[in-house]
């Protein structure tokens, strides 16, 4: 991890009720890292180091945001993961993996996680992705209760809903956040570098598929055909386009 700039990216006190993240990390050296840096910040940190403790202080405490690490001593971040999204629909979470396997970092999103961090990484991109998803929740309660319809999918933005063929699918936070744009944006290209800087807050110029894999997991709920997709079409060399 690099150092932490002294330029602070979230909200901060000021803005409210200081958030409090749970990192489950059990490298201590990390764990401490994160801690510091976060709380420079303006965070309120706790730090467990197994998975039982994580799923056993997301039950107890409800933090409004999860670090989680997918190599555990005891239980895999895989299995965390589940079990906290089994009963916490919309807390964010974001993996840690060392793992650059693009299949470990699918099988992530698949199972809950919001996001995800390739060790080594940076602690300020890092912030950048917290502070990102925080400001987003901020957004006004009828900002978001909106239903928008993609074909014979409906989108419900404040539920983290897709209903389809009468099968309800849930949305992760940046599924929401990609439909939300694209759909302002509906029948124009909208390039990655705007969806990473916009939704995740970090430059578009990073190294990062996360873009893609998102759409990968969004059109699966979305469209009839996700190999064809018919809604979310790839522009390509540049981004996605949303045609309803």
């Amino acid at each position: 991890m690099s150092t932490p700039s002294t330029t602070s990216n979230n909200p901060g006190p000021s803005a409210g009720p200081r958030k409090r993240i749970l990192v489950v990390e059990d490298e201590p050296d990390i764990a401490r890292g994160l801690r510091d840096a976060l709380e420079f910040e303006g965070f309120d940190v706790r730090a467990v180091g197994t998975g039982q403790e994580g799923i056993e202080a997301v039950r107890g405490e409800t933090p409004d945001l999860v670090i989680l690490d997918l190599m555990l001593p005891d239980l895999n971040g895989f299995v965390v993961c589940e079990q906290i999204r089994a009963s916490h629909a919309t807390l964010p979470i974001i993996m840690l993996t060392a793992r650059s396997q693009e299949a470990d970092k699918i099988r992530g999103l698949e199972v809950g996680a919001d996001d995800y961090v390739t060790k080594p990484f940076s602690v300020g991109e890092l912030v950048a992705r917290i502070g990102a998803i925080f400001r987003r929740l901020q957004r006004t309660p009828g900002a978001q209760d909106e239903a928008i319809q993609i074909g014979e999918a409906t989108v419900y933005l404040r539920r983290h809903e897709i209903v389809r063929n009468k099968r309800t699918y849930a949305l992760s936070f940046y599924e929401v956040e990609i439909v939300r744009l694209l759909h302002e944006r509906a029948g124009h290209p909208v390039p990655r570098e705007e969806l990473l800087e916009k939704i995740w807050g970090v430059s578009g110029a990073s190294q990062t598929r996360s873009v893609d894999n998102f759409v990968v997991k969004l059109r699966k709920k979305i469209e009839e055909n996700a190999s064809q997709p018919r809604h979310i079409v790839t522009i390509y060399g540049m981004g996605y386009k949303l045609v309803p």
